[in-house]
């Protein structure tokens, strides 16, 4: 069970995180911020949000890898840069254990399903959400 103040300060560290994410990664830094020790963070962080602060900050930067990589036409050393990684084979190890693809291979398959709209039928997806994903304007899409 974990009090109050405790959750305050989890929460904190982890809206810290949030903002921090492309940064390099410091438990201690979180940990100091949260007013906590490294260990104590961590454990109380996994036990409150299911994963390790670092599963979680991977776990952001992933995702916004996927984001930029449909949406941006910036090349996958400089999403790889944008989301906080200074190696691009680390990232793309990664990216490909955590995705099942390469950023590369996920960057094609996406945008070949946008590129064929009978194989990803557009009258099911929410046009802000399409034009999130795939850079459609409104009149773009194709019925």
């Amino acid at each position: 069970m974990i009090r109050h103040f405790q959750y305050k300060k989890i929460c904190s560290g982890r809206d810290y995180l949030q903002e921090h994410y492309t940064d390099s990664f410091s438990l201690s830094k979180v940990a100091e911020y949260s007013c906590m020790s490294q260990f104590h963070f961590s454990r109380v962080f996994t036990n409150v949000f299911g994963e390790s602060p670092n599963t979680f900050v991977t776990r952001l930067r992933i995702e916004k890898a996927k984001k930029m990589l449909i949406t941006k036409n910036l090349s996958i050393s400089d999403i790889c840069a944008e989301v906080g990684y200074s190696s691009v084979g680390s990232f793309s190890s990664l990216f490909s254990e955590k995705v099942g693809m390469s950023p590369s291979q996920y960057r094609r398959k996406l945008r070949s399903l946008a590129n064929d709209p009978n194989c990803f039928p557009m009258q099911s997806i929410p046009l802000c959400f399409s034009q999130n994903l795939f850079g459609f304007g409104g009149n773009q899409i194709k019925k």
